[in-house]
């Protein structure tokens, strides 16, 4: 009879450990649409706003510069038959520098552009990657999608299989 007790109580203990086990091992999953996250957060309308304007500032001074060039290079047309040669390739010279002047500040207002979008959002974006990456541990999630971008925004530390892979295809 203790015989049967004890491997009774063997039998539950190595049960009850087994679900233990495959209770850890479970993996929860979960996503998230991060550019309705980024929409939703506070900050992310003054922000916008903020970009916009800052943007007219760019497009009115090239504006300013397209149309100053449009003006020279008129003049430059109606009288060029008048113009010495000397007057001739300064002034086309001229127009030259211009449009090279212009073609340079629409690259780097691009470039600025860009930086100030980042400056703007990187803080917001900053706060969502956290929550979403605290509401994961909290949780307990494996992973969590991004189903805007479909890319994984949190996983746990696992395992590289990168070299089980080139092994398997005999790669070095």
């Amino acid at each position: 009879m203790k015989k049967i007790y004890k491997i009774t109580v063997l039998l539950a203990l190595f049960v009850s450990c087994s679900l233990i086990l495959n209770a850890q091992n479970k993996q929860k999953f979960g996503h998230v649409d991060s550019n309705v996250l980024l929409d939703l957060m506070p900050g992310k309308d003054s922000a916008q706003v903020k970009l916009q304007e800052y943007a007219k500032t760019l497009q009115d001074q090239f504006d300013a510069m397209q149309k100053e060039l449009n003006v020279k290079y008129q003049d430059f047309q109606t009288n060029q038959l008048t113009m010495t040669d000397l007057i001739k390739q300064t002034k086309t010279e001229e127009l030259q520098n211009m449009q090279t002047r212009l073609q340079t500040f629409q690259s780097s207002a691009q470039k600025d552009l860009q930086d100030k979008e980042q400056e703007l959002l990187s803080p917001i974006i900053d706060k969502a990657k956290k929550a979403i990456q605290d509401v994961a541990k909290e949780n307990k999630y494996t992973y969590i999608f991004d189903t805007g971008t479909g890319t994984i925004l949190y996983s746990e530390p696992s395992d590289d299989i990168l070299p089980l892979v080139k092994k398997y295809l005999n790669i070095e």
